[in-house]
């Protein structure tokens, strides 16, 4: 049977228009299977350096074990008790000092704080039972105005507190007589706190 000429004698299907879309697309499981693969290999890497570095720990811990023991091997227990009592002794000597009296700290402010017109000519220091420490005394000023310096000059350094002048009377050279009493600052005469200022 013979064909009609407008029939082809082959035929090959053009590509629809649905597969000519998909071809021109990017193909994202290529992609995605690489970066599945960059990741797997990274976490690989990382799980690896950490293996390592736990070994490593562990033989730097072996080791310093090793010589700790090592050391504690080495001391003599007799040393060890002779630092115990040494330390003990400093400390007790430490409380001792710190609790010990000293009233050259007291001497030494009077002798910056008062006037050289003033002076005393009996002072009496004592420490109660609660150990606040007081002094009283008499003294000699050249004048009422030296008086009240020696006043300013208490109240100004607060170290010797309440200070009373009392019993004044003057004198036939007219200087003044009066007695004090006033309240010491702890810290004027503990031993610790003044053993810490630099001697002049």
């Amino acid at each position: 049977m013979a064909l009609l000429p407008n029939i082809p004698t082959s035929f090959v299907p053009r590509p629809s228009l649905t597969e000519r879309g998909d071809r021109s697309g990017v193909d994202f499981s290529g992609v995605l299977g690489t970066v599945a693969y960059s990741v797997l290999g990274v976490v690989f890497v990382l799980a690896l350096g950490v293996f390592i570095y736990g070994r490593v720990l562990s033989a730097t811990l072996a080791s310093r074990e090793a010589a700790l023991a090592k050391a504690e091997a080495a001391i003599d227990p007799a040393t060890v008790e002779g630092f115990v009592r040494l330390r003990n002794r400093i400390t007790s000597g430490q409380a001792l000092l710190n609790n010990h009296t000293m009233f050259s700290g007291f001497f030494a402010s009077l002798e910056t704080i008062l006037p050289a017109t003033v002076r005393f000519t009996l002072l009496h220091l004592s420490i109660d039972a609660t150990g606040k420490a007081r002094v009283e005394g008499t003294g000699v000023a050249r004048s009422f105005n030296a008086l009240a310096a020696a006043s300013s000059a208490f109240a100004t350094d607060g170290r010797i507190k309440d200070v009373i002048f009392s019993k004044i009377s003057i004198n036939r050279d007219g200087s003044v007589s009066f007695g004090i009493s006033a309240a010491l600052d702890p810290k004027l005469i503990s031993f610790s706190a003044n053993s810490q200022t630099p001697s002049l």
